[in-house]
Parts: C-alpha cells; structure tokens; sequence
C-alpha cells in the first residue's frame, strides 16, 4: 500500500498493513492510535528492529511532520531522554513519516498513577509517580521548551529511564533559556488540571519536586490554583461536546429516526445488543420492572452489563418527553461527567434513542454492572456499631467531591448508593435527576436535599445517623449545626 491510501482506509485499516516509504518496506502490525485520515500512529516492523511509526496524511500532513519532526528534534538537541528518531521522510502528494526506536515493555507514568490510584491520598506511590513527572517537566522548561499537551501518557519508564515523547505538542520559548513564569504556571496548570481534584490542598507540597530541579521563578500558589481550575472547566466543557459526536473514543449516528451513541473500543462487543436490545432485556437478570423503567442484568461476551430502557407509559407521557433529551441522554452525560471529574460511578457504555421524525420514543442506557452491595445492605450491621474506617472516609470524599464539583444527585436513598471494592469508593447509580450547578445558592439548597434524603435512609435516633449526620460536609446556613 501506498501512503496516501491511508487517507481514505479509515479508522480501522486491516493488518498486518505493508506500506512503502520511499521504496523501503514498513510492516503495520498494531494500530496504537488513529485519526481517521490525518495520523496514524503504529507499532511496526522495519529494516528488522521494532518502531514505533509515526504516519501524517491528509491536506495537513505536511505541517503535521513538521511539526512532529522540530519536536523530536528539540528535545533530542536539548538533552532531553526522548526516543531515538530512526528515519524520517516527506513525499509530496503522499504524506509523512516518522520512525522512532519502539521501548519494548515501557510503561506509561499514567498507568503507574492508575496502579496507585486506590492508594490513600497522595500515599508514597503516588508522590513517586507524581514527583518523577515534575522533575521531568521541570528539566524542559529549563531548557525553554514546554509540551502543549502535557500529560502523564507522554511519559514513559523503560529500564529505569523517564522518556518524554510526542514531539508534536512540544513548543520552544528561548532554546537553552529557562521559560517564562506565565508559561511556566500555564502548563502547570494543564499538568495539574488532569490529576484529581482531591490533590489540590497538596500543590504545594508537589511543587517541592518541580522545584529542586528549576528554581528559575517563584511560583504564587493563587496564580497556579486559577490556572488549573481554567483548565478544568475547559477539559470538561471539551469532554462534554465529546460524548454526543464521532471522534476518538466515541462512535456516534444520529438521525431523524435514531440517535446511538457508543464508546469506540467497545462498540464491536456491544453491536448485538444495541441492534435488538429489548430481546436482551427479556432476556437478562431482571433488576427493576417498573413503567416509567424497565432494568435487567445481562452478559456480553463474558462481561457483566445494564440494560435500562426508559418507557413510554401513554400517548400523554409520551407527549411529555418526545420534544426533550431522553433521560437515558441525561443520565449517559452525567455519568461521563462523573467519570471525568473522578468520582465513581459505573463506566457508562452506550445510549440509544428511538425516534420517529427527531421525537423521541423508547430510550435504553448501557453500562457496566456495579457488583457490590448498596449501602442500605452494607451497613446493616452497624445501626449501633462502629462503621469501617475506609468506607466511612470514602463516604466523607464522595460528599467532598460533589460539593466541590457543585453535583446534585437528585434521588439519594440508599439503594442508588453501592460500594466498589476494586476502587475503594462508593459508586453513584440512577443518575436521572443529576446535575451540576452554576448558581451556588440553587446547589445549597439541592445538596441539603441531598443530604437530608441520604440520612433518612436510617432512623433519627440510630448511632449510624447521628455520626453520619456529624461526619458528612454540610454547606453552611443549610443543615443545622
């Protein structure tokens, strides 16, 4: 195959895939990541070793190589520990590539921070994942180079090494010269706007380890907390526009007829339930079997999954919602907000709408099963007994998290609340009349409803209410002292 066929071999080329660059032969055999038509990015097969291959196609190819090429050249040229570039080429009408030394068996800082993300609160783990990241970064900016897209995925351990890779996103100020402050707090903030929200009380603390290797600026902690919470919103206003169209990591149709919506890399495993899915539903465990709602188990190739399908009891209630977002649309966009912002909640799947003229019908929500026990079941033995310590503080951070984030559950009974013994948290379920407010004094009062609602899972009088009642965060002027 030539170059230029990638542009219109769309997302999932067939492979092994040979490609001929400029008369030497590159054998395909793993896509890592694709951009339909622009970039395709490839553990390879060339002149024998293994690379990983770098291919720019499309109207922006050339820039695209060029800017990839000056990257990795940066950050060669500057000392920086990046992966060996072992060819590079450019054919006019064809496209670009970009051949790099493939560091067999490297793990990513980011899976490391995922292996210790269950761990306690920046635990010795973490700041070790953590502090070998900002020392990274802080040995660029001392060299006046600064990566656009700064994350832990673009920093790779391998035989005891950190290498910083994709030279796509890496920008000079003054080669050799140490950044600027504002863009020193800028990319800060990018870097820090992706960890958990929970790690903001310790920025301080973490910048020790960005400063022991560049000490250059003075760095305000105020200016740092804006720029990371610029960020944030903007990452969550991206992700939000994300999940109802076609990109990376969702596959998207929408019509006058139907709207599904489906993550990419389980849209082959969910086909046959997404074509028929109330012959699954039928079919499944049944969970709930109400009339606004229906709600079953099922199993999809070996994996454990949810089915709700949200009913339409008459012309009337049809009437009602057919104009309106579904409330399986509801409830698939707060889970993802939930998910982005970190706080547990089962990994939402796919969300399907039937329509007839753009109205809206039957709508069915996917998602993975919450295997644990509700809270209601869990802390049935201690009415009048103390609770465990690690779920009692995880109670304390989910409350945490929603009031820093300004959520409202909507309907907290204890049923809607289970625990996840592989993330140490408790896991939101029903997330129908969810939602995140802008206006402070709307949310005081939702989450005093929210609050007060949790409580009368359990009488007045029981020791478990009262030291819940005194454990959980209260906003002030809502909930009696």
């Amino acid at each position: 195959m030539r170059l230029a066929e990638l542009t219109q071999a769309g997302r999932n080329p067939e492979l092994p895939l040979t490609l001929d660059l400029d008369g030497q032969s590159l054998q395909l055999q793993q896509w890592l990541r694709v951009l339909p038509g622009q970039r395709y990015v490839a553990l390879a097969q060339w002149q024998g070793r293994a690379v990983l291959a770098k291919l720019l196609v499309g109207d922006k190819a050339q820039r695209h190589y060029q800017r990839e090429l000056e990257g990795a050249q940066l950050l060669a040229s500057h000392a920086l520990l990046t992966p060996e570039l072992l060819a590079q080429g450019f054919t006019e009408g064809q496209g670009g590539w970009l051949l790099f030394d493939y560091l067999q068996g490297a793990e990513s800082l980011w899976q490391a921070w995922c292996a210790r993300a269950g761990e306690a609160l920046l635990s010795e783990g973490q700041q070790a994942v953590l502090g070998q990241a900002l020392a990274a970064i802080a040995q660029m900016h001392a060299q006046g180079l600064w990566q656009s897209d700064l994350h832990l995925d673009n920093l790779l351990r391998h035989d005891g090494h950190l290498y910083l890779i994709d030279g796509g996103g890496v920008c000079v100020e003054s080669a050799g010269q140490p950044l600027s402050r504002e863009r020193v707090l800028e990319n800060l903030g990018v870097f820090f706007a992706q960890l958990p929200a929970e790690l903001e009380p310790y920025l301080e603390e973490l910048l020790i380890h960005y400063l022991l290797v560049n000490g250059e600026h003075a760095l305000p902690l105020e200016r740092l907390q804006a720029e990371v919470l610029k960020v944030r919103r903007w990452r969550l206003r991206d992700y939000m526009k994300k999940i109802a169209r076609d990109c990376t990591l969702f596959a998207a149709q929408r019509g006058a007829s139907l709207l599904r919506v489906v993550r990419r890399e389980r849209a082959a495993e969910l086909a046959e339930l997404l074509a028929d899915p109330d012959s699954r539903l039928a079919a499944g465990r049944s969970l709930k079997q109400g009339g606004s709602a229906t709600v079953a188990q099922v199993e999809v190739a070996g994996r454990t999954l949810v089915v709700k399908r949200y009913n339409i009891k008459n012309l009337m209630h049809w009437l009602k919602r057919c104009w309106r977002p579904s409330r399986a649309w509801h409830s698939w966009r707060e889970g993802n907000r939930l998910q982005l912002l970190g706080i547990a909640t089962p990994t939402p799947l796919a969300v399907l709408e039937r329509r007839c003229c753009w109205l809206r019908s039957r709508a069915y929500l996917i998602t993975d099963y919450c295997g644990g026990q509700d809270i209601l079941t869990r802390f049935a033995g201690y009415q009048q007994a103390a609770v465990p310590q690690n779920e009692l503080l995880a109670l304390e951070r989910l409350f945490a998290a929603l009031l820093r984030e300004r959520i409202s559950h909507g309907d907290f009974k204890g049923t809607n609340l289970f625990w996840d013994d592989a993330q140490g948290a408790w896991s939101l379920i029903d997330l129908d009349a969810m939602r995140q407010h802008r206006n402070a004094r709307s949310f005081a009062k939702a989450y005093a409803r929210d609050r007060a609602r949790f409580l009368r899972n359990w009488p007045a009088d029981s020791a478990l209410h009262q030291l819940l009642d005194q454990r959980l965060p209260q906003v002030p002027g809502t909930c009696p002292n």
